[in-house]
């Protein structure tokens, strides 16, 4: 198989991720979702930037936080970037949480009032790397501080929920792959940022708990959810699988492996990568799907087949990082699939960013560039990590 990825293909993509992040990407959610009258970001908007809804998901305040100090730390020290970065932190911490108990809401109306919360906490894990990397651009070192308490919030309440409803009775108990992956995630982050000397103890646990509790040898297949000691679960929600999900953490683990010269890590990394690629490319209209059964049955959820966003966003840095660590030419080639189908599908030449929400064979079924889970978190992470690695052969920076 001829490679894909010459020198000059590597440059032109470079240019091509950078140029989109800084003149398509980040200008489109500057202009649109700033809310200069309550504070925070309205991420609710139409392919025009036009609001729709004025609700705030707090998954996306601590997001676009965390992407704008990133950017003024890594990218270029643009007065306006650290300026909307500290008008987020200003949101994060005026409204963001609940003094009742600490932990963080979900959702809130335009003004900060709380709208509900969650069972789970990563609105916790986005404030986390917000706090961290507005610590590092601001200098303020108590944002450090709230970055490892907000971590400390977020792994305990996984851990150990507290003053919730369970969802589920306890006749089966589950475990799922979100709450590792992410905190693998969230370390690394906290450990470019503030240098947070538990990072590699949090990383290494989680990796351990991927590793004995989802990772399927035998079935060549990433588990999304098992049971409490990694059990099969034959029933829809044990058997349903989230390829682009396990591809996302696939290379949080690579990446790690880069960070510490470690070529198991790597190959674990690769491994994921590969089985779920196998499991979610569709061969017929290309693209991940979105959701898998086991088995090959019925999946149970209707948006299945559908073509979302970060999927692909995960897909295309996960193929480009394994390549540039392996030289299998494999990557390579998957690189160029998934990155010439979505960039042919999903910008909108028109009126900038990225549509959401595709049918299964490439027809548009909405026209949101955002909501309270799409926002600018994906599709610029993506746009930033892969002209990282093309530039300098890693995916984070040290």
């Amino acid at each position: 198989m001829k490679s894909k990825l010459s020198p000059e293909r590597r440059n032109e993509l470079m240019l091509a991720y950078e140029h989109k992040l800084l003149t398509d990407t980040i200008p489109f959610w500057t202009k649109h979702s700033v809310d200069h009258e309550f504070g925070g970001f309205i991420t609710s908007v139409d392919r025009d930037g036009t609001i729709i809804d004025t609700d705030k998901g707090v998954w996306q305040q601590g997001r676009f936080t965390w992407l704008l100090s990133e950017l003024y730390n890594n990218v270029s020290a643009n007065e306006e970037w650290l300026q909307l970065a500290e008008h987020g932190i200003r949101f994060l911490d005026e409204h963001c949480f609940d003094p009742k108990d600490g932990r963080m809401w979900f959702q809130l109306n335009q003004s900060g009032k709380p709208i509900r919360k969650r069972r789970y906490s990563f609105s916790e894990s986005f404030a986390a790397i917000a706090y961290g990397e507005y610590a590092m651009a601001s200098g303020k070192d108590q944002y450090a501080d709230k970055a490892e308490v907000a971590f400390r919030q977020f792994v305990d309440h996984n851990l150990s929920p507290r003053n919730v409803v369970p969802k589920f009775t306890d006749s089966r108990p589950t475990r799922g792959i979100g709450f590792p992956m992410i905190t693998i995630a969230t370390a690394q982050e906290l450990r470019q940022s503030i240098n947070f000397d538990k990072a590699d103890e949090w990383i290494d646990r989680s990796i351990d708990a991927i590793r004995r509790f989802h990772i399927k040898e035998d079935l060549q297949c990433v588990m999304e959810t098992v049971g409490p000691n990694g059990e099969l679960l034959d029933c829809f929600d044990g058997r349903t699988l989230n390829p682009g999900h396990a591809i996302e953490g696939a290379w949080f683990i690579m990446a790690e492996g880069q960070h510490r010269n470690d070529t198991q890590l790597v190959q674990l990394g690769c491994q994921m990568l590969d089985w779920m690629w196998e499991r979610g490319w569709d061969s017929e209209f290309r693209g991940l799907l979105y959701f898998v059964d086991l088995n090959n049955k019925p999946v149970q959820e209707y948006w299945h087949d559908m073509k979302f966003w970060w999927p692909q966003n995960e897909a295309i840095i996960a193929t480009l990082l394994a390549y540039d660590l392996t030289g299998d030419e494999k990557y390579a080639h998957w690189h160029t699939q998934i990155h010439d189908w979505a960039h042919t599908l999903f910008p909108d030449a028109e009126h900038g960013e990225w549509f959401g929400y595709f049918h299964r064979d490439g027809r548009l079924s909405s026209s949101l560039k955002g909501n309270i889970w799409k926002g600018p978190f994906h599709i610029p992470r993506m746009q930033l990590v892969c002209s990282r690695i093309l530039q300098q052969g890693f995916a984070l920076p040290r």
